[in-house]
């Protein structure tokens, strides 16, 4: 759902008798976030009062703000041609412009909303600092100084300060903005949003039980306010995971719940209520509750794309794999392209594993596999940090010598930043390449493929992050040579020489006892020698020196004893 917590519209009278009476109860439902009944009462007002432009702006913009662009733009369309207040709706189409990146387009109909303004106006400005700070580009310097104009015109405008506030928080200015809620509070007292934002801005600051508290004040002055709940349910689901007891833990948890549930209870039960509950149990992780709620949600609206999300979430999680490829699948294909996330991908490439992994953990279907790693790709595409989750999966790859397909596995965690098995992702990336390239291809000709190539690369870049975040990791500068001796051309060989030589200097310093290792010994040999031959030709006195050394480890090598030979004569 697009941003729609600062939507909350001006409580202002806009005539007498039965309009102005219906048209506060739309406003305030819409501030009570129970958006059917304020989508109804709007639409009988355009029934009976075709003529009234704000009434259609009202209304775009609940649309607007549940991204039913759509609809929305036919609203503020409809609404520019009609006789009273049509101006308000150029408000509604900039809005869509800022969506689209248009700025200049944006401020050409902001400019329209404003022409012939007299003296005292002062809505046009509050609801273009609204749409300054709802769009999803927002720009929350242009929302405070249009905010500022109208409380500059009217001092005791609340609603402005309101949404001032709103421009505040956004523009990370906490103590600017914590003054003009109270402001606006104490301006008009009716508006619980403003009270409970104050409580927003503690939660934020981490003082859950302080935040607590003062969104009880609110539930006092109204328990059937519904917005107050659901921060109350984001409170303790963030103070959960502050929590250091399980217990406590568990209890939070429980607790937010339950305030998401009468949130819902709230605010209409409608398809837009009961999608914010289903965001909320995906970070509880309640995916038995989420089943049923996507399937309810179903029987309501089966266009909504954002229900299959849901299906294919829950699915997952509750083992039902079929159900949630399909509904994944058919999610992403319906979706808006800038709407689907690095966790739709995520979710998609975890259910084709578990149909592709067998219990024992082999790979039982090669190509639902390879599907899945494509689909993990296209997640860490979109959002890096989510290749972590995948490292244990690439270890168990690991260890079966299933190298070939832990590659694309570690090469999907390793550009998770800030990953605590960063290092260690890197290192098995760099083996699973080098044992696949070593063991399973058994010809130069199939290592000189240019995808193999790429691979070996990969793994010199992966080598390349263990060192420099470890230079003391030996074996990650041994095998980082030997990478680079299956790399084609000169600067593969380059590179191998300069690996083996750090290698040599860390063991070196690490000491006798290191040194004496067998498996450390070993790599000194083939260290030694790579480097006499490289430098056979262009340097022969640094040749046989490197050659000699791998002799008094080695004394039994015919290789490095026929190399010294050719070297001395």
């Amino acid at each position: 759902m697009k941003k729609f917590k600062f939507i909350s519209l001006s409580l202002l009278f806009f005539g007498t008798g039965v309009f102005a009476q219906d048209l506060d109860a739309a406003k305030k439902a819409i501030d009570a976030e129970q958006y059917q009944k304020a989508k109804t009462i709007l639409k009988s007002l355009i029934a009976s009062s075709p003529d009234k432009g704000k009434n259609y702006f009202h209304l775009g913009e609940i649309y607007l703000a549940l991204e039913n662009i759509d609809s929305a733009k036919i609203y503020f369309d409809k609404g520019i041609t009609v006789k009273e207040d049509g101006k308000f709706n150029y408000i509604g189409l900039g809005e869509i412009s800022l969506d689209k990146g248009n700025a200049a387009e944006a401020d050409a109909n902001f400019a329209k909303a404003t022409a012939d303004l007299r003296k005292k106006d002062t809505e046009e400005f509050l609801y273009i600092a609204k749409a300054y700070v709802n769009s999803e580009n927002p720009d929350y310097k242009k929302a405070i100084a249009s905010a500022k104009k109208a409380t500059t015109i009217n001092p005791k405008f609340a609603q402005a300060f309101l949404t001032l506030g709103d421009a505040q928080v956004g523009d990370k200015d906490v103590n600017s903005a914590y003054s003009s809620y109270r402001t606006a509070y104490d301006l008009d007292n009716s508006l619980l949003r403003a009270k409970m934002q104050l409580g927003v801005i503690t939660k934020n600051a981490k003082a859950f039980p302080e935040a607590i508290a003062a969104f009880d004040e609110v539930i006092k002055l109204n328990a059937n306010y519904g917005p107050v709940y659901r921060e109350l349910a984001e409170t303790y689901y963030f103070w959960s995971t502050n929590a250091g007891d399980k217990a406590k833990r568990e209890e939070y948890i429980k607790k937010a719940v339950d305030f998401s549930a009468k949130y819902k209870s709230l605010t209409d039960n409608s398809i837009e209520s009961r999608m914010r509950h289903a965001d909320f149990l995906i970070l509880a992780k309640d995916y038995q509750a989420l089943q049923l709620e996507a399937e309810e949600m179903q029987k309501l609206d089966k266009v909504n794309p954002r229900i299959l999300r849901y299906l294919g979430y829950a699915s997952y999680e509750n083992k039902k794999y079929d159900e949630s490829i399909k509904a994944l699948n058919d999610f992403i294909a319906k979706a808006d392209a800038k709407r689907v996330t690095g966790r739709d991908y995520l979710f998609l490439s975890k259910a084709k594993l578990a149909k592709a992994i067998s219990p024992e953990g082999t790979i039982t279907d090669k190509a639902m596999f390879d599907n899945a790693m494509a689909d993990l790709k296209k997640a860490t595409e979109i959002d890096p940090a989510i290749g972590a989750e995948f490292s244990d999966l690439g270890v168990d790859l690991y260890k079966k010598k299933l190298y070939l397909e832990a590659i694309p596995v570690f090469a999907a965690a390793t550009k998770a930043p800030d990953s605590p098995n960063a290092l260690l992702d890197n290192f098995y990336l760099g083996n699973a390449v080098l044992f696949y390239v070593a063991n399973d291809l058994d010809t130069d000709e199939k290592r000189k493929d240019p995808k193999v190539q790429e691979m070996l690369k990969l793994a010199d870049v992966a080598y390349g992050n263990v060192v420099a975040g470890s230079p003391t990791t030996q074996d990650a500068h041994l095998n980082r040579a030997k990478i680079n001796r299956f790399i084609v051309g000169e600067e593969g060989k380059t590179n191998a020489v300069a690996a083996y030589e750090k290698y040599i200097e860390v063991v070196t310093t690490k000491g006798e006892a290191e040194m004496a290792k067998d498996s450390v010994k070993a790599g000194l040999i083939g260290a030694y020698s790579y480097i006499g031959s490289h430098y056979a030709i262009s340097d022969k006195v640094k040749a046989k020196e490197n050659f000699e050394k791998a002799l008094a480890l080695d004394p039994t090598s015919q290789y490095i004893k026929e190399s010294l030979d050719v070297l001395k004569k």
